[in-house]
C-alpha cells in the first residue's frame, strides 16, 4: 500500500482557546511521518459535537483521506463528545479496534477503561478516536502501525494474510 494519506484533528476547548498546549496532535503527526504516512490535514477544534462533525465530513467526503485519526474529547468530562460526532458521521462502527487500544492501555493504566472512544468508516475512510493524553497515544500507536493499513486494504476488498505455515497443515484451529 502506498503511503497513507491521514488527516489528525485535536478536539480540546482548552487548546483552542490557546490555554494549553495541544500536544497530542503533534505526537500523532511526528509518529505518522516516522511510519511513512502524509500528513494532509490538521486542524484543531472546540469540544463538542458540531466543528468535529464538520471537519470530519469535509476530511471523508470532499478530500477523502484514508484515515483520520482525532485526539481529545473521549473521556467524561462535560464537553468530550467526539465520540458522538464520530458516531453521527459513521456508515459503519468497527469496536474491535477500541477494544484492543483499551486493552493495551489497560496494561499501563485502569482509566484506560474510561475512554469512550470510536472508530469506523465513512465512505472510504477510517475513522479513529484517540486518548489526548501523549503517552496514552505513544502507547497505541504500534497496534495501530498494523491495524490501520490492513483495514484499509480491507476496506479496498483485499484479503486477510495467509495463515501461517502450522494452520495450513491442519494445526490447531480457533
Amino acid at each position: 500500500m502506498n503511503a497513507l494519506r491521514i488527516g489528525v484533528l485535536t478536539v480540546s476547548d482548552s487548546s483552542f482557546r490557546g490555554e494549553r498546549e495541544d500536544a497530542g496532535g503533534p505526537a500523532i503527526v511526528e509518529w505518522a511521518k516516522r511510519v511513512g504516512w502524509t500528513v494532509e490535514r490538521r486542524a484543531l477544534v472546540p469540544d463538542g459535537t458540531r466543528e468535529a462533525g464538520r471537519v470530519l465530513r469535509a476530511w471523508c467526503d470532499s478530500d477523502r483521506l484514508d484515515a483520520v485519526l482525532t485526539t481529545g474529547g473521549t473521556g467524561l468530562g462535560p464537553r468530550d463528545r467526539t465520540p458522538e460526532a464520530t458516531k453521527a458521521v459513521l456508515e459503519l462502527e468497527v469496536p474491535g479496534v477500541v477494544e484492543a487500544l483499551r486493552a493495551e492501555g489497560r496494561r499501563h493504566t485502569p482509566y484506560a477503561d474510561l475512554s469512550r472512544a470510536l472508530c469506523g468508516v465513512r465512505g472510504k475512510t477510517f475513522i479513529l478516536n484517540l486518548p489526548g493524553s501523549p503517552r496514552a497515544l505513544t502507547e497505541s500507536f504500534p497496534l495501530l502501525e498494523t491495524l490501520i493499513p490492513h483495514a484499509l486494504k480491507m476496506m479496498a476488498g483485499g484479503c486477510h494474510p495467509p495463515k501461517p505455515a502450522a494452520a495450513a497443515r491442519g494445526g490447531k484451529r480457533r
